[in-house]
C-alpha cells in the first residue's frame, strides 16, 4: 500500500467527480432524475470496464523502459498543465473556477434545449453521460498514472473508490453543487503530485539513483511548492503593474 498514491489518487479523482456531479445536478434538475442518473451510470460501467481492461496489461509491462518512461512523461506534463493553471489562477491572472457558476451555465443550457422528452430524456441522458465520461476518462488516466508510479495499482483505485463514495454521498445529502470543497487548492496539490510523480518516475526509467528511494518525491514536490508559490507571487505583481498601468493611462 502507497500513502502517495492514495492521497494524490483520492484528490485527482475527486477534482474530477466534483465536476462531473455537478453536470449530473443541473441534468437532473433540468431533464429529470432518471436521464441524468441512467446517462452517468452508464458512463461509469463503461469506465469500469476500461480500467479493467486497460489497467492490468500496463501492470504487467510496468519493467518495461519505454513504458516507464512514457508514464513519467505523461504524468510530468500533465502535472505541468494543472500546476500552470493553478499558478495562474492564484496570481490573479485566470479566473479562479466556480462550481456554482458552473451549475448555472449547465443549467441555463439544458433550458434551452427544449422540452424534455417522455421516459429518457435523449438529450438530459447524453449530457450526463457525456459529462460524467469525459470527467472519468481524466479520473482513469489519474488512478493509472499514479499507481503505475507508485507501482501499486490497488493504492490508487482505493484512492479513487473513497472520492467517489465521499463525493457521491455528499451529492445525494446536499443535491447541490459542492461549493465548499477547495476544488482550486486541490487542483494545485494534484498538479504538484503528478508532477513530481512526473519527475521521479522519468528519472527512474533512466536509472537515476534518486536519494532515499521514493522519498524522494517529497523534496520534488516540496521544491515545487516552493517554486510556484514565488510564481504566484511574479503573478501577482505583475497583475498588479498591469493594473497600475491601466488606471494611470485611464486618469491620463
Amino acid at each position: 500500500m502507497s500513502i502517495y498514491a492514495v492521497i494524490s489518487s483520492l484528490l485527482g479523482t475527486g477534482v474530477e467527480f466534483v465536476e462531473a456531479l455537478t453536470i449530473i445536478l443541473a441534468v437532473g434538475s433540468t431533464r429529470g432524475w432518471k436521464s441524468s442518473l441512467t446517462g452517468a451510470l452508464t458512463a461509469l460501467i463503461i469506465l469500469g470496464g476500461l480500467v479493467a481492461v486497460i489497467g492490468a496489461p500496463l501492470v504487467t509491462l510496468l519493467q518495461t523502459f519505454w513504458l516507464q518512461l512514457i508514464v513519467g512523461v505523461f504524468m510530468l506534463l500533465f502535472g505541468a498543465r494543472w500546476l500552470r493553471k493553478s499558478i495562474l489562477r492564484y496570481g490573479g491572472l485566470k479566473a479562479l473556477h466556480n462550481e456554482a457558476e458552473s451549475y448555472q451555465e449547465e443549467l441555463e443550457r439544458q433550458l434551452k434545449a427544449g422540452n424534455m422528452a417522455p421516459g429518457i430524456d435523449k438529450v438530459g441522458f447524453a449530457t450526463s453521460f457525456t459529462g460524467t465520461f469525459v470527467e472519468g476518462m481524466e479520473a482513469i488516466f489519474i488512478v493509472l498514472t499514479f499507481g503505475l508510479g507508485a507501482k501499486s495499482m490497488s493504492s490508487a483505485v482505493l484512492g479513487a473508490a473513497i472520492a467517489t463514495v465521499v463525493v457521491i454521498l455528499l451529492g445525494i445529502i446536499l443535491r447541490k453543487p459542492l461549493t465548499l470543497i477547495p476544488e482550486n487548492t486541490m487542483k494545485f496539490l494534484v498538479g504538484v503530485l503528478l508532477t513530481s510523480f512526473g519527475l521521479f518516475w522519468t528519472g527512474e526509467s533512466f536509472r537515476i539513483p534518486w536519494p532515499q528511494a521514493d522519498l524522494s518525491i517529497l523534496y520534488i514536490a516540496a521544491s515545487l511548492v516552493v517554486l510556484s508559490l514565488i510564481l504566484i507571487a511574479l503573478c501577482k505583481s505583475i497583475k498588479q503593474k498591469s493594473n497600475t498601468g491601466t488606471l494611470s493611462s485611464f486618469h491620463s
